[in-house]
């Protein structure tokens, strides 16, 4: 019907295209000429009245107002343009590269090897650093429903969007015990899946273990030793028995691989993981294994330690404070209301410290050695530093001559100003190039006093923070004093985070040892610090100190207190607009100075390079130790991924050297037979400006 009206009503409105059209054929014979007259006038009302029905709507349509865009669209188009460009790039790294001329990935190290001979002969340890282990949940509260033995930390992260609170709620820790929380029940995964990939594409130990299994390793000579990363070490053998079994674990491998003694890899935090676990294994029982004087001596061959924390990091004291380190500076910036309450509501930074407070390892990284190590108000070991435009970096990692220091290029790009970093901690830019005489600096006992008066109330809601507790006044007063130094910032920190520090204080300690055979230094919590503790009696085992450099890394911060009210912000933030000299050292309020991006050089390869070269109180047998540096290349496109040649601190797993390093010392060879020290930085300058008695 409807295609026989629109067909009529072409033919009356234009008739000459419908001439040849017989009409009378949908007409009845004419009887007489009044009924010829009214049929072609009740026609031409029927078609008036469909025009009029047909044109109606368009009469009355209403053209729409363009919607106005928000922030929130911004948002969601920037994490869609991001989720894409993603997994476009694992499909071209993965599947693309190996197919175009030109693109191919380079041959593995191990499959090189293996050619040339190369098996496996030493059982190989690898032991995870913070953040990088995966969690999995085995008693929750009930908002955890369906995730028994599902990873609440590593893997697809899915539960951080669907129940975000609850999420958080089960990663956090007893605020009193450093433990388990009533109720709760989240356990480091096992295996070699434990730490292989962080995030699907995302790999941490994948491309090592690969490359061990290309010459003969597999599961029965090549261990994970996960464990819990947020506690204390001690308290991951009172816990989970994570020492113990480690122990066990490494005897294991020896007794069945022929009594060939083991090559143990840590990583980050994981290397003073593994130094506690040196003095726990020989230490008598119940606090120690009882492996008795000579364990390490028998069963460890090497330890290659891969961006090595031994002396800490200063964005540690970032996290503590702030909640914050450059990146999440620079996104403050960019958009102030994005991680705060004020915009959106998210309190983001404010559920972060709160989670991270309760994990006593964050106190592990805490800078070590005081002003000794990370200088004073004055000076610095890093006091030549030379900050690089891209053209220097490039130029600098062009160079691959073995102990090789680019003086050259570093003379052709050097920035004139001496950055003072041993003010970890400034409270605005000013302040960092006034002389000490001209600082106002409040004598730590006074700083103490006013945490006896805190406030014992909270008025944030849900979301609080020790900050809280703490008067308008008290905030104040923290930004009176100028600067801080690796000495006084342990007194900062006790005063800004009193519960975190109580505990976790009774686990790790800071300083430097006086008289090593002292019988406090028997105590756990010193353990995991080379300057408070001796290695092992074992004179044929190596140490390797293998980390990147040639990368930007944090190194002290220009500190603001925060405009916003406290319950609604965190009151200390670092001062993004903070900037030095064109090509400086400051940057976004962040003071860089050379490393693997998150460990700085002085940090990484101080005890290899000094503390424990030859025989010295802290390496009283004189274990052989080696530095191995490797210079970051950043890959020259994208499809390169994150690179072979890279020295960041994670991506270092999947530089080629490196992995040819770990491959030959577990194939048999020695340190000398690898090449000796290779360096690149001022390591040894830096070290010589450390004046510790050795």
């Amino acid at each position: 019907m409807a295609a026989i009206l629109r067909f009529r009503k072409l033919c009356f409105l234009e008739p000459v295209k419908c001439s040849t059209v017989n009409v009378q054929s949908f007409e009845k014979p004419k009887n007489d000429e009044k009924q010829s007259f009214e049929q072609p006038q009740k026609s031409e009302n029927l078609v008036s009245a469909i025009e009029r029905v047909l044109e109606k709507p368009k009469s009355k349509k209403i053209k729409k107002q363009p919607k106005e865009w928000r922030c929130v669209d911004s948002c969601c188009w920037l994490i869609g343009y991001l989720c894409t460009s993603w997994w476009l790039l694992l499909f071209l790294c993965n599947f693309l590269t190996a197919n175009l001329p030109g693109l191919r990935v380079p041959e593995a190290p191990g499959v090189r090897l293996k050619r040339d001979g190369l098996t496996a002969l030493h059982p190989v340890v690898l032991v995870p650093g913070i953040v990088t282990g995966g969690l999995e949940l085995w008693e929750g509260r009930p908002c955890s429903e369906g995730l028994f033995r599902k990873r609440l930390w590593g893997g697809s992260f899915t539960e951080i969007f669907k129940r975000p609170l609850c999420w958080l709620e089960h990663l956090s820790l007893d605020n009193e015990t450093g433990l388990d929380p009533p109720g709760i029940r989240v356990r480091a995964v096992p295996g070699l899946v434990a730490a292989d990939y962080f995030a699907p594409g995302y790999f941490v130990w994948a491309v090592l273990i690969e490359n061990l299994a290309k010459i003969g390793y597999e599961q029965k000579n090549m261990y994970m030793a996960a464990y819990d990363w947020r506690l204390s070490f001690q308290n991951t053998e009172i816990r989970d028995q994570s020492l113990s079994r480690l122990k066990s674990k490494i005897e294991l491998m020896y007794i069945t691989n022929g009594y060939k003694k083991v090559v143990v890899v840590p990583h980050s935090m994981g290397v003073i993981y593994f130094l506690h676990f040196l003095k726990w294994v020989e230490a008598p029982p119940p606090v120690g294994g009882g492996g008795g004087q000579g364990w390490c001596a028998k069963h460890i061959k090497a330890i290659m330690n891969i961006g090595p924390a031994f002396l800490g990091v200063p964005k540690a004291v970032a996290n503590i404070l702030s909640a914050e380190g450059r990146d999440v500076a620079f996104i403050r910036s960019m958009a102030p209301g994005l991680l705060g309450s004020e915009t959106f509501g998210f309190q983001t930074l404010q559920h972060i410290m709160r989670v991270s407070r309760t994990w006593d390892s964050v106190i592990s990284l805490v800078p070590r050695g005081g002003e000794t190590i990370w200088g004073d108000l004055n000076r610095s070991p890093e006091v030549e530093n030379i900050c690089y435009t891209s053209k220097a970096r490039y130029l600098q990692s062009s160079s691959k001559e073995n102990n090789g220091n680019d003086t050259d290029a570093k003379r052709s790009f050097h920035v004139k100003e001496l950055p003072r970093y041993g003010r970890i901690i400034s409270f605005g830019k000013e302040k960092l190039e006034l002389p000490s005489s001209q600082l106002s600096i409040i004598d730590s006992k006074e700083l103490m006093r006013g945490s006896a008066s805190r406030n014992s109330y909270t008025s944030c809601g849900e979301v609080s923070s020790e900050y809280d507790e703490m008067s308008r006044n008290n905030i104040k007063k923290v930004a009176e004093s100028d600067a801080y130094t690796a000495s006084s910032l342990l007194d900062l920190l006790r005063f800004v985070a009193p519960k975190m520090m109580k505990r976790a204080e009774a686990h790790f300690s800071h300083g430097i040892a006086e008289d090593l055979d002292d019988p406090k230094y028997t105590h756990y919590k010193y353990w995991s610090n080379p300057l408070e503790t001796k290695l092992p009696d074992a004179p044929d085992m190596e140490i390797f100190c293998s980390y990147g450099v040639g990368i930007p890394t944090e190194r002290s911060y220009v500190y603001k207190l925060s405009s916003s009210d406290r319950c609604k912000s965190i009151p200390l933030q670092i001062d993004s607009s903070a900037y030095g000299s064109d090509n400086g050292c400051l940057k976004g309020g962040v003071h860089f100075v050379d490393g693997d991006e998150s460990v700085p050089v002085v940090s990484a390869g101080f005890m290899c390079a000094k503390g424990w070269r030859g025989k010295t109180r802290f390496n009283p047998s004189g274990i052989s130790t080696y530095i191995r540096e490797h210079q970051h290349k950043a890959p020259l496109s994208l499809l390169e991924g994150r690179g072979t040649e890279s020295g960041a601190h994670v991506d270092i797993m999947g530089n080629v050297a490196f992995i040819e390093d770990v491959l030959r010392i577990a194939g048999g060879a020695t340190g000398a037979e690898l090449g000796g020290d290779r360096i690149y930085s001022d390591i040894m300058k830096m070290s010589e400006r450390i004046n510790i008695r050795l």
